[in-house]
């Protein structure tokens, strides 16, 4: 079966949804074989040793470059034969192997290029959006590279932004969004539903 790793890099929310679409979708193609964090304490990694699955810890402190600790990130994984690895609140930047280039996913909470980019992340994307006035926003999957929030687009989904939104309301929806899009952009890629060509991804 198709094998994904999930990076995390705190409570898991993500790495959750993932681990509960398997588990109740019998005809789910893929599975989550091993799951990485670079924080020891990361809340996520108990989610992944209640569903059984392997854990690895690669402190990111212990490195002097991003090309050291992305290299023993994927020492870490590599045993366990990873088709796709999937970013799921991971916050460090990867430096990408030419062996994961167009296998590895990340979903950010906001339509890019839109509020995204280094320091992008968690209620202080949802908070950016309030305060530029935005009417729509959404989640967006994409191929990760060597920027932030840069590869090719994989899917986006839409939410609507109301008059009385706060920076976590926003969230809590956003995140209902990212809860049905990631999991179906890993079906469609591990059905072989997805191709690449160059900044253009397209799905059949």
């Amino acid at each position: 079966m198709f094998s994904i790793s999930v990076f995390i890099s705190g409570g898991g929310t993500t790495l959750k949804n993932l681990i509960d679409y398997g588990q109740s979708n019998p005809d789910c193609p893929w599975q989550i074989t091993s799951v990485v964090s670079n924080k020891r304490d990361a809340g996520g990694l108990e989610y992944a040793r209640a569903a059984r699955i392997a854990t690895f810890v690669v402190d990111h402190r212990q490195f002097d470059s991003t090309a050291a600790f992305s290299a023993a990130l994927y020492d870490a994984v590599r045993p366990t034969n990873p088709d796709l690895l999937v970013m799921g609140g991971f916050l460090r930047r990867l430096a990408v192997a030419q062996e994961f280039e167009n296998r590895i996913i990340n979903i950010h909470p906001s339509l890019i290029p839109s509020f995204c980019g280094k320091g992008n992340y968690g209620l202080r994307v949802h908070q950016a959006v309030l305060d530029y006035g935005c009417k729509l926003t959404g989640c967006t999957v994409h191929f990760v590279d060597d920027q932030y929030d840069h590869g090719p687009i994989v899917a986006q989904r839409s939410v609507p932004v109301f008059d009385g939104d706060d920076a976590r309301g926003l969230a809590a929806r956003v995140f209902e969004a990212e809860c049905q899009l990631y999991p179906a952009v890993i079906d469609q890629i591990a059905t072989g539903k997805i191709s690449v060509d160059g900044r253009t991804v397209r799905g059949r």
